[in-house]
């Protein structure tokens, strides 16, 4: 596997893909799991599923990452570092071979403040800005122990806090 293996986990609009970009920039391996190994499908059989037309909570609660891609990826003993960016709802299928765990937070008026921003993307529509600022909330589908980074703070100390804890 990669030396190290890092999960970067957050709210939606607490900063996966911003920090994701960043991370490449800087030179590091990155996957952007939402863009390349996310699909519909059952958290805890990994079935692919069919949302109903419109069932934006569907879609929330059954947005998930392929096993089999992130087992190859961490296979990879050609990277020092791996940075998995992006939400899933089986992240509980893979926690247990990251070597750290990194969860964005933010204060709700920052996360408003993001999301507010977004056009055809998640949260653009009402429906799906309710979902984010409920599990925003209630923290509902994040892995409860990590590394607490607060995502509010300027990009390049949010990369660099990551970052501090890699060495």
């Amino acid at each position: 596997m990669a030396i190290c293996n890092y999960l970067v986990e957050g709210s939606s609009g607490a900063g996966k893909t911003t920090v994701a970009t960043e991370l490449e920039r800087r030179g590091y391996h990155v996957v952007h799991g939402d863009r390349v190994l996310a699909y519909q499908g059952d958290p805890e059989t990994g079935a692919r599923l069919f949302p109903p037309a419109g069932d934006h909570q569907f879609i929330s609660d059954h947005h998930i990452w392929d096993l089999d891609q992130v087992r190859a990826i961490i296979a990879d003993k050609t990277r020092d570092k791996t940075f998995f960016c992006g939400g899933s709802r089986n992240w509980h299928k893979f926690i247990h071979r990251m070597d750290a765990v990194f969860l964005l937070e933010l204060d709700r008026e920052t996360l408003e403040r993001r999301i507010d921003s977004r056009v055809d993307e998640w949260g653009s529509e009402a429906a799906e800005r309710a979902i984010i600022m409920a599990l925003h909330e209630t923290r509902k589908y994040q892995p409860e122990d990590g590394i607490r980074i607060d995502a509010a703070r300027p990009l390049a100390e949010v990369v660099d806090a990551i970052l501090a804890h890699c060495r």
